[in-house]
């Protein structure tokens, strides 16, 4: 990448600078091609039009259409993990912070940010290599976010489950609500939420350690 741009992902430190705005506006509109026309379908031409840059401006951004999508797959998971880390910090409850993980990943993926959870679902395996180590490092964070609160759960209820087994279950009734998901028909963030935290929870909750 070209010098110009700053990390993905405002740090919530600091006040996001004129610069964060326009590149979290460029990797929204980005994300709604990618949403639209799938990363193969995408040309940098059809990004450009949608960005407002020219074709020359948009390349002092990105290099390629792939570190396009990496730098939008950096940012929404940089954020989404901050996001958990300050909601968490004020929930003590092993079960109540385990749902917070499951309402803040509806509340940014669905309420916020729906086409983004089919572009970084869908286009999971297109980048390689060094782009593709950077992504993968973030994604297992958030991972190991949720497999942390899990295992703490686990222990403090005395529950005997295959832990790895039931994250990617969740992630599972997470990330694929894209394909099924309609908002006339089904309930909102909060509300959609609290189901599958249910069925999560009721779900690990059923099998105690046996003596």
């Amino acid at each position: 990448m070209n010098s110009g741009p700053a990390t993905p992902g405002i740090p919530s430190s600091r006040t996001p600078t004129r610069f964060d705005r326009r590149l979290s506006k460029i990797l929204d509109h980005a994300t709604a091609v990618f949403y639209e026309k799938g990363y193969e379908g995408a040309s940098m031409r059809d990004l450009s039009r949608v960005t407002g840059l020219s074709l020359a401006g948009l390349y002092y951004y990105f290099e390629s259409k792939e570190e396009l999508l990496c730098m939008i797959q950096k940012h929404y998971f940089t954020v989404v993990v901050e996001r958990l880390q300050g909601r968490l910090k004020d929930v003590s409850d092993p079960e109540a912070r385990v749902r917070t993980f499951v309402l803040n990943h509806f509340e940014y993926f669905l309420a916020e940010n729906y086409k983004a959870t089919k572009v970084l679902s869908k286009e999971d395996d297109v980048l390689a290599g060094d782009l593709g180590a950077e992504v993968t490092a973030l994604k297992r964070q958030y991972y190991r976010s949720c497999s942390a609160l899990v295992e703490t759960l686990k222990k403090e209820k005395g529950l005997e489950f295959n832990t790895r087994v039931a994250v990617l279950s969740l992630f599972g009734m997470m990330n694929w609500i894209y394909t099924w998901y309609k908002p006339h028909v089904d309930p909102g963030a909060e509300g959609l939420a609290r189901q599958v935290g249910d069925i999560f929870l009721s779900g690990i909750k059923s099998s105690v350690k046996r003596p």
